[in-house]
């Protein structure tokens, strides 16, 4: 079995060199750097976690807490991350949380107990416990998608990445105004969540910005699910003066959203114009094609990788938040007709 000393005397290089190169210790050069790897593919060289583990109090891993994996979104989001711990030599360990307050701190535990470098954690309506043991522990941690409060955490210092969301579901809502709606529902998100107040904000934002009066009535909880988003979308379609649009917040409510209007034997756009937030792969695939704001999941989780990297390398410094644009992805159902169409 190939030894460091191997690789060392293969690349004409010294051990330290080689040991630079495997832990990203120290600034090499590229021809050097390239020629200690080829090495290694030649020998054939294995690194010894373990042992390397012991020697600098790092694994080289990285613990995700992300809840509902399952969903196209946050299934992207875990690509990203995944592409981005590899690239940087990192493996992962994932875990979820199932949006539960209580379960979401006991996962984080394990995870941590596992002696991983860092967390990536998207938290739940109430991360206070969460915080608290990050806290205490000291855990370098990226919290992504739903913001935490810098209040909430006095004397813990975190970053975090997430998607605009404010602006985008103003852009929907105009859209749909200026398509002559007065009467737009939205389905919200479960309340407490960053993502759920900063989409109802947008909204407000939509309305305000085309002229057009709030009716709280027209917010209704769908609680960031397709059951929810279901019974949701129903009682606003049960009002004495229903919607003649909607917006839902997210991609599962979506699909809530939709298996209501069916079940009442609606369609899209031509009984209620619809505009969702999230973009997924198979949204171009409905009749009629969903409009909808996509969010950049595998950059969300790559961000969150290099800062959660960011902050092992220099501890100290202040906690960051970056927010990614989002993207408006213009089809037809919220009535307008398929692009080259003569209609």
């Amino acid at each position: 079995m190939a030894t460091m000393v191997d690789v060392a005397r293969s690349a004409g290089v010294s051990v330290a060199t080689v040991s630079h190169v495997l832990n990203n210790t120290r600034t090499v050069r590229p021809t050097t750097r390239q020629a200690v790897l080829d090495a290694i593919d030649e020998l054939g060289y294995t690194p010894n976690s373990l042992a390397r583990s012991l020697v600098t109090a790092r694994t080289r891993s990285i613990g995700l807490a992300v809840s509902a994996i399952s969903n196209p979104y946050f299934t992207e989001i875990l690509q990203g991350v995944e592409a981005g711990a590899l690239e940087q030599g990192y493996s992962l360990l994932i875990a979820d949380p199932h949006d539960d307050p209580a379960h979401e701190r006991k996962v984080v535990q394990l995870l941590h107990e596992r002696r991983v470098d860092g967390m990536i954690v998207a938290p739940s309506v109430q991360p206070d416990e969460l915080i608290g043991y990050l806290g205490r522990h000291d855990v370098p941690t990226v919290f992504l998608d739903r913001l935490v409060d810098e209040a909430t955490a006095p004397g813990f210092t975190f970053d975090q990445v997430c998607a605009e969301n404010t602006e985008p579901v103003r852009q929907l809502v105009t859209h749909l105004a200026e398509l002559g709606h007065k009467r737009i529902g939205l389905v919200g998100g479960l309340p407490g969540l960053s993502t759920t107040s900063e989409r109802i904000s947008g909204y407000r934002h939509g309305l305000a910005y085309a002229g057009l009066p709030y009716d709280e009535r027209l917010v209704v909880c769908g609680s960031s699910e397709a059951e929810g988003a279901e019974r949701a979308t129903g009682d606003l379609l049960s009002l004495p003066a229903p919607p003649t649009a909607l917006v839902t917040a997210n991609n599962t409510m979506t699909i809530g959203a939709l298996r209501a209007l069916r079940e009442r034997g609606m369609s899209v756009p031509d009984d209620v114009a619809l505009c969702c937030f999230d973009d997924f792969s198979w949204a171009d695939l409905f009749s009629p094609r969903l409009t909808a704001i996509s969010q950049p999941s595998k950059d969300i989780g790559a961000q969150a990788v290099r800062l959660l990297l960011e902050r092992l390398a220099s501890p100290g410094r202040p906690g960051r938040t970056l927010r990614l644009p989002s993207a408006f992805v213009h089809r037809t159902s919220c009535g307008c007709p398929e692009k080259g169409s003569d209609s």
